[in-house]
This record gives C-alpha cells, sequence and structure tokens, in this order.
C-alpha cells in the first residue's frame, strides 16, 4: 500500500546516520526549490523563507523557481522530472499536493510514489474575505445576506478543485447557501478582482491576505481553523462564530524530493529545514503572517499526507470539480 511504501521510504531515511555535508560533498552548487504557484502566496513567502534559511546553513546559492498552472500540477510535474539528486526540492502545500490528483484526470504524477517527503514546515488557516463594500460586517450578516439571495453572490478562488474552490463548497454545503465559483489561474489574480470589487468575496490563507486586510482593502469576516488566528485575533473562527458549524480547512506547506534521492541527502536536506524552523528569526517571521510553524519528519508527514489524501477525495467527488 501507499502507506506502507512512503512510511518505509521515510523511516529508512532517518535510520541512516547523518554523515558532514563535507564528506558527502553536498551541497556543492545551487539548489532550485520549485514552489508550483505564482508569487505571493502562502507556499510562495514560506519558499523564499526557506531559501533564505538554506543558504545560510548550507552555504550554497538557493533559488526559488515558481511554475504555477493546473493548481500546482505543472510545477509538480516539472519537479517531478528533475534529477533526484537533492538539488531540487519541492516545497508545495497540500491543496496543491493532495487535491489536484482527484481533479485531473490525468495530474502527471502521484504525490505518494512519485516523492520523498522531507518535512511539513508550517500550517495556516484560510480566511473568509469580502470586498468592503459587502452590506455585511460579520458572518451572521454575511450568511444572512447570501441566504436571502441564492445564486447571485459569486466567490473567487485560485482554480477549480483548489481548496479556496473547496472551502466555498464546503460552506455551502453546511450551510445551505448557493454560491456562484468564480475560478482564477491564481489566488494572487483573485483577490486582486475581489479588491476591485468584481467578485464580491474569496477564500484566501492568512498570510497571502494579511497585508490587505491590514490596509482595509479586505474585510475578514472569519477563520477556517478551530481557533482564533494569533496574528489576527479580531477575526473570530468560523466555527466560533456559528455554534455547531464544524467548520474547518487548514493550508499546510511541505518539502519533498523526487523519489530515487539519496537517503543521505534527504537527511541533509531534513536537517537544513529542521534549522531553518528552529530560528527565532524565522519563528517570528511565521508569527507574524499567521503561520503556525511545524516540523513534522519523514514518517510524520507521510502518515499526514496519506490521511488528508483521502479525505479530500470526498470533498472533491461532493463538489463534482473535474478536468480532463
Amino acid at each position: 500500500m501507499a502507506t506502507r511504501r512512503a512510511i518505509v521510504l521515510a523511516t529508512a531515511a532517518t535510520a541512516v546516520a547523518v554523515p558532514a555535508w563535507s564528506k558527502l560533498n553536498y551541497p556543492d552548487r545551487t539548489i532550485i526549490i520549485t514552489a508550483p504557484v505564482a508569487p505571493g502566496g502562502t507556499v510562495d513567502i514560506v519558499a523564499r523563507i526557506l531559501a533564505e534559511e538554506f543558504q545560510k546553513s548550507m552555504g550554497q546559492p538557493v533559488a526559488v523557481n515558481n511554475k504555477p498552472g493546473e493548481g500546482g500540477a505543472i510545477g509538480t510535474r516539472a519537479a517531478k522530472r528533475e534529477q533526484p539528486d537533492g538539488y531540487n526540492i519541492l516545497v508545495t502545500a497540500n491543496s496543491n499536493h493532495l487535491i489536484v490528483p482527484w481533479v485531473y484526470k490525468n495530474p502527471g504524477f502521484d504525490p505518494l510514489q512519485d516523492f520523498v517527503p522531507i518535512a511539513a514546515v508550517g500550517v495556516v488557516p484560510n480566511l473568509l474575505c469580502v470586498n468592503p463594500t459587502f452590506p455585511a460586517n460579520d458572518l451572521e450578516g454575511f450568511l444572512k445576506a447570501v441566504k436571502n439571495h441564492p445564486n447571485e453572490y459569486r466567490y473567487a478562488s485560485a482554480g477549480n478543485g483548489t481548496l479556496n474552490h473547496l472551502l466555498g463548497v464546503m460552506l455551502c454545503q453546511m450551510t445551505g447557501l448557493r454560491l456562484v465559483h468564480v475560478p482564477y489561474n491564481s489566488v494572487t489574480s483573485a483577490q486582486s478582482d475581489v479588491i476591485a470589487g468584481k467578485v464580491p468575496m474569496l477564500f484566501a490563507s492568512l498570510p497571502s491576505a494579511h497585508e490587505t486586510v491590514i490596509a482595509g482593502k479586505l474585510r475578514a469576516i472569519g477563520v477556517s481553523g478551530h481557533h482564533r488566528s494569533r496574528a489576527m485575533p479580531a477575526v473570530p473562527a468560523i466555527a466560533e462564530q456559528v455554534p455547531g458549524f464544524g467548520f474547518t480547512g487548514d493550508l499546510w506547506v511541505a518539502a519533498y524530493v523526487p523519489q530515487g534521492t539519496p537517503h543521505t541527502v534527504v537527511e541533509a536536506i531534513r536537517s537544513a529545514v529542521s534549522t531553518a524552523i528552529a530560528s527565532p528569526h524565522v519563528r517570528r517571521r511565521f508569527e507574524g503572517l499567521g503561520i503556525v510553524a511545524l516540523n513534522d519528519g519523514p514518517r510524520e508527514l507521510a502518515i499526514r499526507q496519506e490521511k488528508e489524501f483521502q479525505v479530500w477525495r470526498n470533498i472533491v467527488k461532493i463538489s463534482g470539480a473535474k478536468i480532463d
């Protein structure tokens, strides 16, 4: 089974003692981090923070290569094709890695078979944001307005089958609301049109929407996690604001390498991730963006992704999202 295989690979990787990097002769040239998203979103932000820290600890240049499209499938396929030598690292989110394979008929990658898990790095909630002209200031008013006008309100997303699309599906399913989905090619372009008033609302990860909410360009009326975020304590959790709602949907970011990467190199990259996450500087940056730092190792990440992979399978089926 995929789970067993992933765990065996991860366990084998962690069982190997890490030699000195000088003995490994790794790294000795530029490392590329592929982020299968457009610049500006949570995955891109985390990838760039890791790149800065890797340069310090590994002593080699680290570049971030953004390859957006098809909900992350384009960049993930590109990362899969790279040489499994440790010079090509994929930094992606559960939304790109675990949802896309259920949405696309031929995504071109298997998240459980084609990549070796390195570490889960951080998790963030999503914000339900509206244009400041929206005729409601809180979730109660929002629900009432949408309920009274079925199929009249639209919500933007980064594309069919993306996390911020499926969060809208979950919202409608749990409340009986009827919203019209408007897919874009990235959360950045979706957010821009909500700010411009072309579409009234969207779900966006807290880091990607944080500055625009603070600047008053968007109004955050709910957080998708179980609890409020320290970065925006005044914004209630949706589950808190509407008792019994049971709504939650977090985005987590993780690092992977192509299958076949040597175990000693996997451990070297894992060590670099741990060093980065332990840095007080990184912790402060994460906290300021509403990112809760994680440091799950290969085995923990393998278990996490296998469990969630099946959850998203069911939600995608309910949504009807399918792309040939």
